[in-house]
């Protein structure tokens, strides 16, 4: 296959930057009405061929069952967007502020100008992988970048690199937000 080689880079780049965890994550192309995903359960800093699976956007196939547990979220973002790649992570920052937050913003941080406002959606809500697929896609029609509450972020591109490039800039700017945070707190004295 032909893209192994994006899917391996964003993949070993996620998790060398501890943005995802063994078996935590996705990716995924679109191809006309087609897209590929990773596998459910995959190492995306390890990925190999067999981890990559094709199916379709609107219809399933035999390779359907083999793909992520967020396949129903992909293809509500490809149904509802112009989006032609996505990186699903699981950044610890972004993660712990999106039980806080109901949007995560910071102008002022150089990187994060040009994602805007980042929404965070599903608070008060039991998520589970695969939930809420369009509330999602719904974000994501205005939005480069969602947050999951609790969950961790879906971020969209025409390539898998602007999506990688949107969650690593996130993290970035959500650890900069934590780091103020702690400091401004009152220390318990």
């Amino acid at each position: 296959m032909m893209f192994i080689t994006k899917f391996q880079n964003i993949g070993r780049f996620l998790f060398e930057r501890g943005l995802v965890s063994s078996e935590s994550g996705n990716l995924s192309i679109r191809l006309g009405d087609r897209l590929i995903i990773t596998r459910r359960g995959s190492n995306l800093g390890a990925l190999m061929e067999k981890d990559l699976v094709e199916t379709g956007i609107s219809k399933n196939d035999r390779a359907t069952p083999l793909a992520s547990i967020e396949l129903a979220v992909h293809r509500a973002i490809y149904q509802h967007t112009q989006a032609r790649a996505i990186v699903h992570a699981h950044p610890a920052h972004t993660t712990a502020l999106s039980l806080t937050e109901k949007v995560i913003s910071s102008e002022h941080l150089e990187n994060f100008c040009a994602l805007g406002p980042v929404p965070v959606i599903g608070q008060g809500i039991e998520i589970k992988p695969g939930g809420i697929p369009e509330q999602v896609a719904e974000v994501l029609k205005d939005h480069r970048i969602v947050v999951v509450c609790g969950h961790g972020s879906f971020a969209t591109g025409q390539l898998l690199e602007e999506a990688y490039n949107c969650t690593t800039g996130l993290e970035e700017a959500c650890q900069i937000l934590c780091i103020l945070k702690s400091i401004q707190s009152p220390s318990p004295i």
